[in-house]
């Protein structure tokens, strides 16, 4: 067997298990297609050939979303009937390439039952990391649990970190995996020492959470972050320390995220 056919086999093995409602399958897709040994799939270009500088990858558009369309194989290229050219590339730079212009990728779409789309969003994850970001889709809302001691304390020692703008928090349920208490930071600041202040306020605070209730931080700059884009556009700062808290904006649907059964 060639390195490019067992590279193929353990993304097509884990693409064959996806089904709506498995997200745990479509995380060891996600896995596999992170794994430069066994993450490779066939571009199709669009526009150029392979190395040109004008290569350009194809477009697809499903429920509003962009993505780049791909094979897992020779035999899916075959399969396809594509007779423009293609590149065969990692799906860790693929990622890296597609996320940030909010380009999801679509496997097989000529698969009769349509392939599979990974969302942007997922693509952002394998390129950081999958372990690094919660699975979605994410359910966020409002938190519903009282710790009143944690927001207190949280709020003394933001005001004593100058870095603080303000804070916001959200209930984060990923689609695998605990639930967790999100604290968005929003600062002036990011060079280290700021930063490292901001570092020691949350670990100054976090001795108020009950014990078992996980608790995570997410900057209110990242533009590519799902769950700072929910708190963005629905939640209004607990601290403010300019006291003007910005207007809350009209949510953008999905965050991202195509409806289910538009991706997975």
């Amino acid at each position: 067997m060639s390195a490019g056919t067992a590279a193929a086999g353990q993304v097509e093995q884990t693409l064959r298990q996806v089904t709506p409602g498995r997200y745990d399958a479509y995380e060891a897709l996600l896995r596999a297609l992170a794994t430069p040994s066994s993450g490779q799939v066939w571009m199709l270009l669009w526009h150029g050939q392979s190395g040109s500088p004008d290569a350009q990858y194809g477009l697809m558009k499903a429920d509003g979303h962009g993505y780049a369309p791909c094979v897992t194989s020779a035999q899916e290229l075959s399969a396809s009937g594509w007779n423009r050219s293609y590149e065969v590339v990692d799906g860790l730079d693929v990622a890296r390439t597609l996320y940030p212009d909010h380009f999801g990728l679509w496997l097989n779409p000529h698969a009769p039952n349509g392939g599979v789309g990974i969302p942007w969003l997922d693509l952002r994850r394998i390129a950081a990391g999958l372990d690094r970001q919660p699975a979605g889709p994410l359910r966020m809302t409002e938190p519903a649990i009282e710790v009143p001691q944690f927001y207190a304390l949280l709020t003394q020692n933001a005001h004593r970190t100058p870095a603080v703008r303000s804070l916001r928090r959200a209930w984060v349920q990923p689609a695998l995996g605990a639930p967790y208490l999100a604290i968005g930071l929003d600062v002036y600041d990011t060079t280290p020492p700021a930063v490292d202040s901001v570092r020691a306020m949350m670990q100054q605070s976090v001795g108020a959470v009950p014990d078992g209730l996980p608790v995570s931080t997410v900057a209110m700059s990242d533009e590519y972050d799902p769950v700072a884009m929910w708190l963005r556009a629905n939640v209004r700062p607990f601290y403010d320390r300019d006291a003007h808290a910005a207007p809350v904006q009209a949510p953008a649907a999905g965050y991202g995220y195509p409806p289910v059964h538009g991706g997975y």
